[in-house]
């Protein structure tokens, strides 16, 4: 696939690095141990620093949309955008692309989580999420 590329930070480096490397991790803070997404430099909790562990990718659809029109180059209609929460903690949520027919999607669907290339060379890969048997 072709098209938008993410546009690393320092917060969110080492989450691509993990995906090119094949590995879905997510934000933790050392010191409470609660996962948070959009990660940060310290947790938003207590303040303590925070650093990326891996994830199972498990998780359920919490809400969705169903894209109609073309908006995004690359990616033809329909399609559907998810937030999942991740089976790690609850609130765990990550947005992504579901991989199944829209009517088959619906909130509490079990998923889990796929790495796919979204630039033509490679360099940067995201998780989408496909159904799965609960």
């Amino acid at each position: 696939m072709s098209g938008p590329v993410p546009l690393p930070d320092p917060d969110t480096e080492a989450f691509w690095s993990a995906t090119r490397e094949g590995r879905l991790t997510i934000s933790r803070c050392q010191s409470c141990r609660i996962w948070q997404h959009p990660p940060t430099e310290n947790c938003r909790r207590c303040g303590g620093a925070s650093a990326f562990e891996p994830v199972s990718g498990r998780g359920t659809v919490y809400t969705f949309i169903v894209i109609r029109q073309a908006t995004v180059p690359g990616r033809e209609p329909p399609y559907v955008v998810a937030l999942v929460e991740l089976a790690e903690q609850e609130g765990l949520r990550l947005s992504a692309m579901v991989q199944a027919e829209p009517d088959a999607v619906r909130v509490g669907l079990p998923v889990q989580a796929v790495l796919e290339p979204v630039s033509a060379d490679g360099e940067f890969v995201a998780p989408s999420f496909v159904p799965v048997d609960g």
